[in-house]
């Protein structure tokens, strides 16, 4: 975990001037400074100190540990450039007396410290955790609107912090909730981040040679999938046994409950089709005159540098009415020609802010970054592949100004023709979001926000952010946005139009992230959800299908093997395998036309680009068995992957561009190109991807992130 030394902590973490420290080949470097005032500071120079003193010498006498937070305004260095000092003070004054409005506690202290920085010392009490009243007080100033100078601002606090006793001294205190603040700086997700000595300047971290043990033990894929389907297959097996040696027949109870399970997630998956023939209808004006608007289309540019001109030409084609601004977000190690094209069309028209992240590794960076640059009241999140449809930005806020709060569009594949696996993906895509997201919307009560394609009130984005500790931000963000009881909406007929694997090896890859960011998010927020006061039962229970169900299916999938098995093993226990082998006949038939069914709908809903290609909908029915156990052998994997610690983001190759495909109507659809990038979040599903015992019919489309 790289951090800048203590005589490196930075002053001005504005992401929009980039000036943050960052490491180079020799230590670290200064990216930026600001003109006429020294940038970085030593901490006997620290007005903090004072701070701290004050609330220290109060909890000293009582034993108590405490906890020195510190906030940073991540937009304080250009609101220095453009405002007087004395305004930029009474905005810290402002942070301040609103945190100190919360936190009254005895022993507590609340003031400024270098220029930007807010000093928090909380001390510990009994039965209230000082972290927690911290984050607090982050997320009561990221949703609050500050007054200055006749501005309405909001800010985005960078915080961090560290548990102190008597042990470590108030400069020692101090630095380590900068170096904390300085990883937080890297985010801008308004998570507080603690202090771990891991953060310490390479120095004074103990020398390891090579990798670290459990990455040199680590098993490959192919070892991991063999683990997984031995524990999915060996350990029921055993449970069996063991019963049956204890006297104990469980197979018509376990025969009769697979039955159900099969039937009851394919009569669901029914139901949820069926939902999406009618589907809440766009209102047919807006509720208010169209405001300016924002785009963020986030970037990894190594990978998106043969097509990101086509995709930036197609925003400034949109037709908004209102004023509308299109920032690109990227991050790149290194320097490209197309950058300096990126910055002659941004000269050449000011709706266009090209953005370098210096510092970003993900997509969730790279949005973060972007929200201190927007000016519109809502805003588009993008990957770097997608053309949207002319009028998208106008049928969104039809949604938006009538109350919803995120609306997720359509997102449909531009490069279909380019191989076996891209026609697979664009029928797929056509049944998530033509069927799946409006059908889950009615019939649940939520929408999802699939990564792409999707548009958010701005102060909303602003409070929620993309969180990059999770490898599906966008699904993290779409559960707490339904938790807060906010509405999110699907419409089939927002349409934007992306990118798909091409190759296995890419497919793979994406999938496999997709579906360990989707357990992590079931981890995460699965029983936040059933006990949240703000959703109804109606969301619960969709939720909980969503984020429980799917993670149990795939293992429940292949629960015919071991039954058969034991009882070839075991004749004498074949009396209630023989009585319920009727109905799992008959639960089978049920649940093998849902692969067929499935590609129906989707041909009835799809995009016009993709429903004149109905030979693709026919391999779709083909291959779905094969498919449906590709991604429950993936689903299988992610916890494996997730306790392993596995988290690594892999880039999608790009390959040749296609030929534009062109509408039934003579229209031109955007051009082609090939896979996703890396940072895609893909696309919210509606339930797991489950699979029969007897075929490996998936009545659910792959959830996407």
């Amino acid at each position: 975990m790289a951090v800048p030394p203590p005589e490196y902590v930075v002053v001005d973490l504005d992401p929009g001037t980039s000036d943050l420290a960052v490491p180079d080949g020799s230590g670290w470097r200064r990216v930026m400074r600001v003109p006429g005032r020294r940038h970085y500071h030593h901490e006997h120079h620290d007005r903090a100190i004072a701070t701290v003193q004050q609330a220290r010498s109060r909890t000293r006498s009582t034993g108590r540990s405490c906890v020195v937070g510190l906030l940073y305004i991540a937009e304080f260095g250009r609101l220095r450039e453009r405002l007087a000092p004395g305004a930029c003070l009474s905005l810290l004054d402002q942070v301040a007396a609103l945190a100190g409005d919360l936190h009254r506690w005895r022993g507590s202290a609340i003031g400024q410290g270098r220029p930007g920085e807010v000093v928090v010392v909380l001390p510990t009490r009994p039965g209230r955790s000082a972290e927690a009243a911290f984050g607090e007080i982050v997320r009561t100033v990221a949703s609050c609107d500050f007054a200055v100078n006749g501005e309405r601002l909001r800010v985005t606090p960078v915080p961090g912090f560290v548990q102190v006793d008597d042990t470590i001294d108030d400069a020692t205190a101090l630095r380590r909730a900068r170096l904390a603040m300085g990883l937080a700086a890297g985010q801008l997700d308004m998570v507080p981040v603690c202090y771990d000595p891991k953060m310490e300047p390479a120095e004074n971290q103990p020398r390891r040679s090579g990798r670290p043990l459990h990455t040199r033990l680590r098993p490959s894929d192919a070892v991991q999938i063999v683990v997984s389907t031995a524990i999915c297959l060996g350990l029921p097996f055993g449970i069996y046994s063991t019963l049956f040696t204890l006297g104990l027949d469980p197979t018509h109870v376990v025969f009769a409950l697979l039955a159900i399970a099969l039937a009851g997630t394919t009569l669901t998956t029914y139901l949820e089709q069926l939902s999406a023939l009618e589907p809440e209808k766009c209102p047919d004006a807006p509720a208010a005159p169209f405001p300016a608007a924002s785009a963020i289309i986030a970037a990894y540019l190594p990978n998106e540098s043969a097509t990101i001109v086509d995709t930036v030409k197609a925003f400034l084609r949109l037709d908004y009415p209102g004023p509308l601004q299109i920032i690109l977000a990227y991050n790149t190690p290194r320097y490209l020609p197309v950058e300096e094209t990126l910055a002659r069309i941004a000269d050449s028209d000011p709706r266009f802010i090209p953005m370098h992240v210096p510092t970003s590794t993900s997509k969730a960076q790279n949005v973060n970054a972007a929200m201190p640059m927007i000016t519109g009241e809502f805003v588009g999140v993008f990957d770097a592949d997608h053309h949207p449809a002319p009028d998208a930005f106008r049928r969104a806020w039809r949604w938006l100004s009538h109350g919803a709060a995120v609306v997720q569009g359509h997102c449909v594949i531009r490069n279909g023709e380019a191989s076996r696996i891209s026609r697979t993906v664009a029928v797929e895509f056509e049944s998530i979001y033509a069927v799946s997201h409006p059908g889950r919307a009615r019939m649940h009560g939520f929408g999802i926000f699939g990564g792409s394609n999707g548009y958010w009130r701005t102060d909303l984005l602003h409070q929620t952010r993309m969180r990059g500790s999770m490898l599906t931000e966008d699904i993290d963000a779409s559960l707490r946005t339904i938790m807060s009881g906010e509405r999110i909406v699907a419409d089939p007929e927002l349409v934007s139009y992306e990118l798909a694997p091409t190759t296995m090896s890419a497919l793979w890859r994406q999938r496999l992230r997709w579906a360990q960011g989707w357990y992590q998010v079931s981890q995460r927020h699965l029983w936040k959800a059933v006990g949240s006061p703000d959703l109804t039962a109606r969301q619960k229970l969709g939720l909980l299908w969503l984020l429980g169900w799917r993670e149990i299916y795939p293992w429940l999938s292949l629960q015919m093997y071991p039954l058969i098995v034991f009882g070839l093993l075991h004749p004498q226990s074949g009396h209630g395998f023989r009585l319920n082998v009727s109905l799992y006949v008959v639960a089978t038939l049920f649940s093998a036309m849902a692969g067929p069914i499935q590609a129906l709908f989707a041909y009835a809903l799809a995009d016009p680009t993709i429903r004149r290609h109905r030979s693709w909908f026919v391999q779709f029915c083909l291959m779905n068995i094969v498919y449906s156990e590709f991604k429950n052998v993936i689903a299988r994997l992610a916890p494996v992957k997730e306790l392993l610690r596995e988290r690594e983001w892999h880039v999608t190759p790009r390959a040749v561009p296609q030929p534009d495909p062109v509408t039934p109507d003579g229209a031109t659809a955007p051009p082609a190109g090939s896979a996703p990038p890396a940072g895609s979040a893909p696309p919210a599903g509606s339930a797991p991807p489950a699979g029969s015992a007897a075929g490996g019919v998936v009545p659910y489309p792959e959830a996407r992130s």
